[in-house]
C-alpha cells in the first residue's frame, strides 16, 4: 500500500473517532457520572455511619459537614453544601438529618433519585413538641458534656442494641460538633418545608423514637428498626436502595 493510501485510511479512521469515538467516550462518562452517588450522614456523624451499607456498582461520595455561618437558614446552608456535588443529576442518600439537608439542596440541582434513611420529607412529619422545645432554645442549655455522653437511655433512644451499634453510637457523640449541632437544631427548628420533594422515597424503622414512625409515610418499614437502623438493618436497605435506583 503506497504511502498515499495509508495517509487516506489515517484521516478516514480519525474523521470516523472524531464522529462516532468521542460521543461514545462521553456517553461512558455521562453513565458514569450517573453511577455517582452522595451521602449525607447526621448531625455530627462521619462517612462509617454508613459503613455496613453495600451499593455495587456505585461510586460513593460522602458529604462533609461544612461550619454553619451565624443565624444561617438551612436552605442558605445548603446552598454552599451543594458545592461538594460535581455531578449532573445524581443520586442522593439522606440520613436523619443529613436527609433534611439533601431535601434542602435537591431543591437547588436536579437530582436523579433520592433516599430518605430514618428521616423526613416535610416538616409536618417531625413531632410537634421537639419544634416546641427547640424553638424556644431548650438546646442551648443542654450541657456540652451531655451532648457527648453515651447511657442506656441514648441507647434505648437511638435504638442501639448491640455491642457494636453502642460502640458506633458512643464515638458519634463523642465526635459530635456541639456548636454545629446546636446550629442545626435551631435552623430546624425554623425549617418551612411543606412540599416533598420528587423522585425520592423513604425508608422508617418502626422502633424510631427520635424521628416518630407514626408521623412519616414512607415508602419501606423497617419493622423493629431505630433510628440507627442502618448500622443493623444494613441489608435491607441496601437491597431497597439498589433496586429503586435500578429502576
Amino acid at each position: 500500500m503506497s504511502k498515499f493510501r495509508v495517509y487516506c485510511v489515517q484521516v478516514i479512521f480519525t474523521v470516523l473517532l472524531l464522529i462516532n469515538g468521542f460521543p461514545a467516550v462521553s456517553q461512558m462518562q455521562a453513565d458514569t457520572a450517573q453511577k455517582t452517588v452522595y451521602l449525607f450522614s447526621g448531625i455530627g456523624a462521619d462517612s462509617s455511619i454508613f459503613m455496613n451499607l453495600t451499593l455495587p456498582g456505585y461510586h460513593k461520595v460522602y458529604i462533609t459537614w461544612i461550619p454553619a455561618l451565624p443565624h444561617e437558614s438551612l436552605t442558605q446552608y445548603a446552598g454552599r453544601i451543594k458545592s461538594q456535588i460535581t455531578v449532573d443529576s445524581p443520586y442522593i442518600i439522606g440520613l436523619s438529618f443529613g436527609g433534611i439537608a439533601a431535601v434542602e439542596v435537591s431543591k437547588q440541582i436536579t437530582v436523579k433519585k433520592m433516599v430518605l434513611i430514618s428521616s423526613v420529607r416535610t416538616k409536618s412529619e417531625l413531632n410537634r413538641v421537639q419544634f416546641f422545645f427547640m424553638k424556644i432554645g431548650l438546646y442551648r442549655i443542654i450541657p456540652s458534656s451531655l451532648i457527648k455522653r453515651t447511657n442506656f437511655l441514648t441507647y434505648r433512644y437511638f435504638g442501639a442494641r448491640s455491642p457494636e451499634d453502642k460502640k458506633a453510637l458512643t464515638k458519634l457523640l463523642q465526635d459530635t460538633d456541639v456548636t454545629f449541632f446546636r446550629w442545626a437544631l435551631k435552623a430546624l427548628s425554623y425549617w418551612d418545608n411543606n412540599k416533598a420533594p420528587d423522585r425520592t422515597i423513604q425508608i422508617h424503622g418502626t422502633a424510631d423514637r427520635v424521628i416518630s414512625s407514626r408521623l412519616v409515610h414512607p415508602e419501606y418499614r423497617i419493622k423493629g428498626g431505630g433510628h440507627l437502623m442502618v448500622l443493623d438493618k444494613a441489608d435491607t436497605i441496601s437491597h431497597i436502595i439498589t433496586h429503586y435506583f435500578g429502576e
